[in-house]
């Protein structure tokens, strides 16, 4: 019976391919200060019509009468938080593209942003099963 000669074993031939190392930032579960869940609480309360500019008659209108309208939050990234959340609490996973391209721009991450949806969502459930509850 006839065999193959072995190759003589190196050093190289037994080491085994390093993994490739794994970011910290990438391991850690994404979270959302206390502010920014205040801002995602406030959300629910505005409509979409916080989201938009007044025109110049209701503007003029407010002007004459004296009517402030809030004009969203002076901290840009809080203000991009609370647009997306406003849009997430009245259509669900439904938010604009243009919403959320300024909600990552603002320095939020994608496992952020599932985190709000999931947030808002298990809210949405609990309410909806007091409610039903509630009308027993």
């Amino acid at each position: 019976m006839a065999s193959l000669p072995m190759p003589a074993w190196s050093e190289q031939t037994l080491r085994f391919p390093q993994p490739t190392p794994v970011r910290e930032a990438a391991m850690a579960p994404a979270t959302l200060t206390a502010l920014e869940w205040s801002v995602v609480a406030m959300a629910e309360k505005d409509g979409l019509s916080s989201l938009r500019d007044r025109g110049r008659f209701l503007s003029a209108l407010g002007s004459l009468f004296g009517a402030r309208r809030p004009r969203g939050l002076a901290n840009e990234r809080l203000e991009a938080l609370r647009r997306l959340a406003v849009h997430a609490w009245v259509y669900r996973w439904n938010v604009p593209n243009s919403e959320l391209r300024d909600f990552l721009a603002a320095g939020f991450t994608q496992d952020q942003y599932q985190l709000v949806q999931n947030s808002i969502g298990q809210a949405r459930t609990r309410r909806a099963a007091e409610r039903r509850r509630a009308a027993r």
